[in-house]
């Protein structure tokens, strides 16, 4: 079976990365890192914190500086922030360092799962799913520049999806 030293989970918020990294890590025998997490973790604060002290701008800049540090680690499963291809940077490093898989599901499953979560200050609006739909299609493109890999979440399982993608490592 195909096994990339390290793979990379990109995709927007509520797109399961979090949850398919575990899962997948756990298959491939690979340390799971959670890029948001490390970043709370490094500064104490949440990110909902961060961002209201910081901006958007200020969270970036520390997300390019934590991915900059875990893509130097070896044989893991990162999910990263929905943002991070937003950076050039970012995109570059990613695509140089790893094997990039966008979890891509549909917008209504985006929508159920990011909408009642008030940990996100980006839907922090008066149309929060306007906003999410505008962030979709923002990153998309981004995040199809930067994959290897692309996987459809529709009607999957965290599993599933998982299953899916150990099914195309042993074609490659």
């Amino acid at each position: 079976m195909y096994n990339p030293e390290n793979i990379y989970l990109v995709g927007p918020m509520g797109a399961g990365k979090t949850t398919v990294g575990r899962k997948l890590a756990i298959a491939l025998k690979k340390e799971f890192v959670d890029s948001d997490q490390i970043i709370e973790v490094k500064t104490g604060a949440s990110i909902s914190l961060i961002f209201e002290i910081e901006g958007e701008e200020g969270f970036r800049r520390r997300e390019r500086v934590i991915l900059e540090e875990l893509t130097q680690r070896r044989d893991v499963v990162l999910a990263t922030g929905g943002g991070i291809v937003l950076d050039a940077v970012n995109r570059a490093r990613l695509r140089s360092c790893g094997f990039v898989i966008y979890l891509n599901p549909p917008f209504e499953r985006l929508l159920e799962r990011t909408m009642r979560d008030r940990r996100r200050p980006l839907l922090r609006t008066e149309d929060p799913q306007g906003r999410l739909r505008a962030i979709v299609t923002e990153r998309d493109a981004l995040y199809c520049q930067v994959a290897d890999m692309i996987i459809s979440g529709e009607h999957k399982t965290a599993t599933q999806v998982v299953r899916e993608i150990l099914k195309e490592f042993c074609r490659l």
